[in-house]
């Protein structure tokens, strides 16, 4: 049960580092370029959807290395 809360835990903090990551990255490379509001949005909910796509490889990782299945 502890593998479970522990592997709980890290999913929520890696999650909150990523996608807070890539929606501030996306908005700073908008204003940086000036892209407008448009493309700076697609840009931000790009990098988010690969910040989700890296914390499902992330915790794939971290579930074959967790002995909570029995």
């Amino acid at each position: 049960m502890t593998n479970a809360v522990t592997l709980a835990s890290v999913a929520v903090l890696v999650g909150t580092e990523l996608v807070g990551a890539g929606a501030a990255a996306g908005w700073a490379i908008g204003g940086l370029f000036q892209l407008g509001d448009l493309i700076t949005h697609a840009l931000e909910t790009s990098l988010v959807a690969l910040a989700l796509v890296g914390l499902f490889y992330f915790l794939r990782a971290a579930l074959a290395h967790e002995p909570i299945r029995g």
